[in-house]
């Protein structure tokens, strides 16, 4: 039985994109997306999903007030759908301790820099990129990780390297190690994991 996946986005859902793609190319065999959770109502990753004839929710923190009352609403659309992982793929909100515990070793995300290099709390976007150029480093990539209670703070799953280039500007060298990496890793690194709980399911089911 396939591990049954949710997406979690914010925003234009490019790595989104790039799981779907991998899918249906078959670098994604393990493993299937049944939902896409947006915190917000206007992300384009929304459309893509639909697109794809697959499942969405809006699940505004704003809305709802609380960090307890954002994360019960998640859990609701999980059990609804019986997801086994979660991929957050450019998703803009912290996750509590309580609920990365309770889905342990089943969350993954992508972060733009080869980690533990211009990570943690407020390190996102393009601020990751801006850094690394400030810094001057030659090389810079994506990490694709486990998601427990420190931001950027799991076990590493997979990294890929992209070298940095005169002129590079953030916003240019975000879209290289789009290109160059997130697109390619973190695909491979949500099959693996779907592989590992398919597997872990199976042998549940077989001592059940």
């Amino acid at each position: 039985m396939l591990t049954r996946i949710a997406v979690f986005v914010s925003g234009g859902g490019t790595n989104l994109q790039a799981l779907m793609d991998a899918q249906k190319s078959g670098i994604i065999t393990s493993g299937k997306i049944e939902l896409v959770v947006s915190s917000s109502p206007d992300a384009y990753a929304l459309v893509r999903a639909e697109k794809n004839n697959i499942s969405t929710a809006v699940v505004s923190k704003r809305q709802l007030g609380s960090q307890e009352s954002f994360e019960k609403k998640i859990t609701e659309y999980l059990d609804e759908y019986k997801i086994d992982m979660i991929v957050l793929a450019g998703f803009m909100s912290i996750l509590s301790a309580e609920f990365t515990k309770k889905y342990a070793n089943r969350i993954i995300n992508i972060h733009p820099s080869l980690i533990p290099s211009f990570c943690g709390k407020g390190f996102y976007g393009l601020r990751v990129h801006e850094a690394a150029l400030q810094y001057g480093v030659k090389v810079t990539g994506a990490t694709v990780h486990f998601v427990n209670e420190i931001p950027d703070g799991g076990e590493i799953i997979m990294q890929k390297a992209v070298e940095i280039e005169d002129g590079d500007t953030p916003e240019i060298l975000q879209k290289r190690v789009m290109q160059q990496a997130e697109w390619i890793i973190l695909p491979k690194a949500c099959e693996m994991v779907s592989k590992k709980l398919m597997e872990e399911n199976k042998n549940a089911a077989l001592w059940d």
